[in-house]
């Protein structure tokens, strides 16, 4: 059964109330099979009033399926109350037969749309464009939802944080309002880079996730130089190495912010995964040297097989150096890819930068190319001249780095 695509603005969480085991088990197999990105909560009973009022506090987008069938007056009840807690929850109905009656009284308690038993692939199709024709171009709060630039070494010290950091910054100079998230729960280094405190950190966001409103978001990020700051955990928690599903931060977030830029480990592992599934852009840093390419080479193998389309993909060389290592040309036939942009060795900015906790000077050769890479990916710069196939591949070396069809 083929992926369904899900518009931006639609969620990536669904909740399904069915006191049936045999309705809400039928939908779950569709749903999982039909959007394997969406995460779902079963349960077995209609909630209470005050359930929906820790469930939907915090602002989290969802859809909503309802068991119409079990008991009627309650789910069309649930159902209207459900649909008014906020333009982001859609609520679908959920029947056994097809009752034009119950059916009609769902849709005007506020359902978006039924689906009837058995349920299947095309039904669920229709619902979500029946949604997305709804959905206005603006998100929550009257802005557009913010675009997520994923920052990933293709392997480790190639300075992806570095660029993570300051690519932040350089979107704010740019005039939008921006988060950082180092969302790497193990070796997370923005707090050392920026020289501030993790008492909290984005762990804070998926334990209190219906709780974000009210001021609670504002208490966990820190703000720096006018960027919102998200910090990875300063110490080992417990369930850091379980991590799978960042939807909680980066779906809240960018109802809020213009851009939000991640940091992350690696490409590797759900949780990673998760997030290059959910950014706009993956920006994947490597450096010039053959070990680095040879890395570069396994990510791309692996979010080729994972199916993250190749257009969303941005290969970032950091300390480049035209004269020695790999040139570009090298590099995009080798791994086919071409090379988004470069960035200069600049060693002694680097290291004071990180020594007084403050972004690359946008004079020095760094800042420039930082400032470039940000008005490339804003759409503001023109594309380099792309490589010319020499038919170099390192003896064979980067074979498997062809793209899959259709990615």
């Amino acid at each position: 059964m083929p992926n369904i695509e899900l518009p931006t603005l639609l969620p990536r969480r669904a909740l399904i109330f069915s006191p049936r085991a045999e309705l809400a088990d039928e939908l779950e197999l569709l749903l999982r099979l039909a959007l394997p990105d969406v995460r779902l909560s079963l349960y077995s009973k209609y909630p209470t009033s005050n359930d929906l009022a820790n469930l939907f506090q915090g602002g989290t987008p969802y859809f909503v399926f309802i068991d119409a069938v079990s008991d009627p007056k309650i789910a069309t009840n649930l159902i209207g109350e459900i649909s008014r807690s906020g333009p982001r929850i859609h609520v679908l109905a959920l029947l056994d037969h097809n009752d034009p009656d119950l059916i009609l009284k769902c849709l005007r308690s506020g359902a978006a749309d039924f689906l009837l038993q058995p349920f299947g692939e095309d039904q669920l199709a229709a619902a979500i464009a029946t949604i997305s024709r709804t959905l206005p171009t603006i998100g929550q709060e009257g802005r557009e939802p913010g675009k997520i630039y994923c920052v990933m070494p293709a392997r480790g010290a190639c300075g992806s944080s570095t660029v993570a950091c300051n690519l932040a910054f350089a979107l704010k100079k740019a005039g939008k309002k921006v988060l950082l998230a180092d969302l790497d729960p193990l070796t997370g280094t923005m707090s050392f880079l920026l020289k501030i405190n993790a008492q909290v950190s984005f762990m804070d966001v998926l334990n209190r996730e219906h709780e974000l409103e009210g001021g609670l978001w504002e208490s966990i990020v820190r703000t720096v130089n006018g960027v919102d700051v998200l910090l990875a955990p300063e110490l080992m928690e417990a369930g850091l190495q379980d991590l799978t599903d960042p939807n909680a931060i980066l779906d809240y977030a960018r109802y809020r912010y213009d851009a939000i830029v991640t940091d992350s480990a690696n490409v590797y592992g759900d949780w990673n995964l998760n997030q290059s599934k959910l950014a706009t852009e993956v920006l994947l840093v490597t450096t010039n040297e053959l070990p680095a390419l040879q890395a570069a080479q396994r990510a791309l193998s692996y979010l080729d097989t994972n199916k993250i389309g190749r257009w969303k993909l941005k290969l970032v060389v950091n300390r480049y150096h035209q004269n020695v290592g790999l040139s570009k040309d090298m590099i995009a036939t080798a791994l086919h890819l071409d090379v988004f942009e470069t960035l200069p060795s600049d060693y002694v900015t680097v290291q004071k930068s990180l020594m007084d906790g403050t972004p690359i000077p946008t004079a020095t050769p760094l800042g420039k190319g930082l400032a470039q890479l940000t008005q490339r990916l804003l759409g503001n710069a023109p594309a380099p001249k792309k490589a010319v196939s020499s038919g170099f591949n390192f003896f064979g070396l980067f074979a498997k780095a062809k793209p899959q069809p259709g990615a």
